[in-house]
């Protein structure tokens, strides 16, 4: 499931050795997997850091500790360590880490999510903003609300109808609309006021 190296491996029993703490171990994590901010994370972990419910790889000399939630997202993953002549580096492959795109027979929702979070999201958080599905109707309508940034913002027009209702159009087949379902009137930190969107600012998706 995981690849790690015998020059990873060594350099782990290395940074262990340093450590002179008996059993003590390596963990590794996905932080934010599934989303476009996923990374990996490597920590020490002795027998009491552990929450139970890790999976266990043995390497020679150490325990790798995987992150159980972590699991499916860190599938197919290579740690691999490489010397060059500044020193070594320490090189994390996990393809899987930021998800995997749905396939052909996943459902209209899915697809809206995926392409929210992959796509929209990543780009209204320029603006500290953020969208999130509420429903897609029968006739392929997406309704989605404004949060963050963007929930009271003045450009939020511009960007649901020139940014985000494009790219869903472009990218999900079945999608016919999008719609704002958000009372922008609740908003307490717009990014740009409404009222003074077209003259103060552009949006992060409008403008692309």
């Amino acid at each position: 499931m995981i690849l790690i190296s015998e020059a990873a491996q060594a350099h782990f029993r290395k940074l262990i050795e340093r450590e002179s703490a008996p059993g003590l171990g390596v963990r590794l994590s996905a932080r934010d997997p599934g989303t476009p901010r996923a990374d990996v994370r490597l920590e020490f972990a002795g027998t009491e850091d552990l929450s139970g419910d890790e999976w266990a790889i043995d390497c020679e000399g150490f325990t790798l500790w995987l992150d159980a939630p972590s699991v499916p997202f860190l599938e197919g993953a290579e740690i691999d360590y490489t010397t060059m002549a500044t020193g070594g580096q320490l090189q994390i492959r996990a393809p899987k880490i930021k998800g995997v795109a749905p396939g052909e027979a996943a459902s209209i929702v899915e697809r809206v999510r995926w392409t929210i979070e992959q796509d929209i999201n990543p780009q209204l958080a320029q603006h500290r903003g953020h969208v999130s599905l509420q429903e897609v109707t029968a006739d392929g309508v997406v309704l989605l609300r404004f949060g963050g940034g963007c929930h009271g913002c003045g450009m939020a027009d511009v960007t649901l109808k020139q940014g985000i209702e494009k790219t869903l159009m472009e990218k999900v087949p079945g999608v016919t609309a999008v719609r704002d379902a958000t009372d922008h009137d609740t908003g307490h930190a717009p990014f740009i006021p409404r009222g003074a969107g077209s003259e103060s600012g552009t949006s992060p998706l409008g403008a692309a």
